[in-house]
């Protein structure tokens, strides 16, 4: 596709969160998600990849080509027979003809930004779009630091049913911190995924770490706290298939808990350090 992408990226994120629940986890109470082993925080891929979607959607609303597929308003399915609507094809019909799949699929990465950057699968309902692989995956971001996560006991005075409001004016809860966590997380950009299905194009890399850089500041509750994105670094190749591998250029980032620090409490009880010797065909990019 002419506008994709013609460079391999690869980049880390270094977040943190104060006195907050950056990632609860639904099975155990809500409480912050954390490696069980080891004790690390964790925030999922589909946890950040919802907050990119939420900024994209908040400043390009309404904008063609930056729709947003996965989110909370109408059955997926339902969007999948509006492409092929749009496009003329013929709807509730078994065996569908591949030709008017990939039509439909071309349609939604045209039109949907998060299809054209993670990908997404189509192939439900009677109306499929196939199955598309996105030129941007994320891992799961990682605490530097073992989390402690605290359950905090709260009031509140509203009482939701007026038997509840029989047994007196307050009832009490709890609500789940940790009160310092710096977490990193790493993620890729294929050219070649770009270029042989989706289009993701530089206009869209661009947008991409825009909303990396801002999106905790759309994203406040007090459930979470303070989150704040501290460090955006990104490694450019000079090719689509790239020129070193990916683990090599993670490993110029290091992040180590400052000499006489034993319980870190602040971005500043960190020391960063980034190794800028970088391998040939390789260009650094301090993002943030």
């Amino acid at each position: 596709m002419e506008n994709a992408i013609k460079n391999r990226y690869e980049f880390v994120m270094l977040f943190d969160v104060e006195n907050g629940n950056p990632n609860g986890d639904p099975d155990a109470g809500n409480m912050p998600r954390t490696d069980p082993e080891t004790s690390l925080g964790i925030v999922t891929d589909v946890c950040l990849k919802r907050k990119i979607r939420n900024f994209v959607e908040l400043t390009k609303e309404g904008e063609a080509g930056y729709n947003i597929l996965i989110k909370a308003d109408k059955a997926l399915n339902t969007k999948f027979t509006e492409a092929y609507n749009t496009l003329g094809l013929a709807t509730k019909q078994k065996g569908k003809n591949p030709d008017d799949v990939k039509q439909a699929r071309d349609y939604i990465c045209q039109n949907y930004f998060d299809v054209r950057t993670f990908g997404a699968v189509m192939s439900t309902g009677d109306d499929p779009c196939g199955i598309v692989r996105g030129p941007v995956q994320l891992n799961f971001a990682r605490s530097i630091d073992p989390v402690f996560a605290q359950n905090i006991t709260i009031t509140r005075q509203a009482r939701t049913t007026e038997d509840r409001q029989q047994s007196g004016e307050t009832e009490m809860g709890k609500k789940s911190i940790i009160p310092y966590a710096l977490y990193r997380g790493e993620g890729y950009v294929s050219a070649m995924l770009a270029q042989k299905i989706t289009g993701f194009s530089e206009d869209d890399l661009e947008l991409l770490w825009t909303s990396i850089i801002n999106m905790f500041e759309h994203d406040r509750s007090a459930a979470r706290g303070k989150l704040c994105m501290r460090k955006l670094i990104v490694f450019k190749h000079d090719s689509a298939l790239g020129n070193a591998p990916a683990h090599i250029l993670f490993d110029k980032v290091s992040v180590k808990l400052k000499d006489g620090v034993t319980t870190p409490r602040h971005y500043s009880d960190y020391d960063i350090t980034i190794d800028k010797d970088m391998p040939e065909g390789v260009t650094l990019i301090e993002k943030l």
